[in-house]
């Protein structure tokens, strides 16, 4: 009998993630986070102790999580694994923070506005250490693919960082940056879980796809969220993008679609970082309604891959985690 809170997406509230089912496994998982943490706190207490704010949604790990049950089984491997894949993503939020000089995330201080960059670039990079480490007592296949994920994710944030300021970005270009910087883990995430899991080579590369297309459709609505969310709500610093001269999809579709005088006022905001100039420009256009429309598109077709799993809540809860991504306010 399926869990009566998954029989229909639509109850879902779009601030929650369906995570009931998994819920024993992902206390698991943030128990070895946390001992693989251990070896720091007593040199570095008060940084450490702060990452809790940073773990947030636990998108990543419940991800892993699902798939491996909808595939068949969650062994220990999964919940080492979702401990990793959050290590990984808590270091990319604390390098991301220095990169965008953000001063809040989840409602509170950043580690970079706290004690600084340095201190911020080390912690990232003490993070992808503990998480390699841990990843090394599975296998060489789990090592070979969080490996190859970290390294897409560096590549896109690189690729970003690179093309600041370029106000020609392209839309493929665009799609290349957020394929690497938010994709490629959330892609690694579901291949792990379906890996392990038992899943045949087919299905194991349906769930991978599906995670890649989550974890682009959900920056696009993160890019969405930062032009017009709430910040109360969102908990972090908001016009970020702008203030750094990122383009984002968002940004790319409003400028094509301006005509050329206020194509050009948004351009001149986006030099000079005038945040709520650009959001107000960016919002007179369809840009903002035309992202949203593609993210739930993709989502669409993401869902479509999960009917080579056999019908269970882990499969229901999975549509829910995709229908969540692009509907949600924070």
């Amino acid at each position: 009998m399926l869990h009566p809170t998954l029989v229909n997406s639509t109850r879902l509230k779009t601030n929650a993630l369906p995570l009931q089912l998994i819920e024993h496994d992902l206390q698991e998982c943030e128990r070895i986070y946390d001992e693989a943490l251990a070896p720091f706190k007593s040199r570095f207490g008060p940084i450490v102790h702060h990452l809790k704010h940073y773990r947030g949604k636990r998108l990543r790990p419940a991800l892993l999580l699902l798939a491996g049950h909808a595939c068949g089984r969650v062994t220990r491997p999964h919940h080492i694994l979702g401990a990793v894949v959050e290590l990984v993503h808590t270091a990319t939020l604390v390098h991301d923070d220095i990169l965008d000089e953000a001063n809040t995330r989840r409602h509170v201080r950043t580690v970079n506005s706290l004690w600084g960059d340095r201190t911020s670039l080390l912690l990232g990079d003490m993070l992808f250490s503990a998480a390699f480490r841990l990843c090394s007592t599975v296998d060489a296949t789990a090592c070979e693919w969080i490996g190859d994920a970290t390294n897409r994710v560096c590549a896109g944030e690189l690729l970003q960082v690179s093309q600041a300021g370029n106000l020609d970005l392209r839309e493929a270009t665009y799609f290349e940056i957020v394929a690497g910087k938010t994709g490629a883990l959330t892609e690694c995430c579901t291949r792990l879980g379906a890996r392990y899991g038992g899943a045949d080579e087919r299905a194991t590369e349906k769930l991978a796809a599906y995670g890649r297309d989550l974890g682009i459709a959900f920056q696009m609505a993160d890019d969405v969220l930062d032009l017009q969310g709430n910040e109360k709500l969102v908990g972090k610093t908001l016009g970020t993008d702008i203030e750094q001269q990122k383009l984002t999809l968002p940004m790319i579709r409003a400028l094509a679609e301006l005509p050329e005088l206020e194509a050009e006022r948004l351009r001149t905001a986006l030099r000079n970082g005038l945040v709520n100039d650009a959001i107000d420009l960016v919002s007179s256009t369809g840009a903002i309604e035309s992202v949203i429309e593609e993210a739930r598109g993709m989502m669409l077709a993401a869902r479509s891959g999960l009917s080579i799993l056999p019908m269970s809540p882990y499969r229901i809860a999975l549509d829910q985690v995709a229908d969540w991504a692009v509907k949600r306010d924070r």
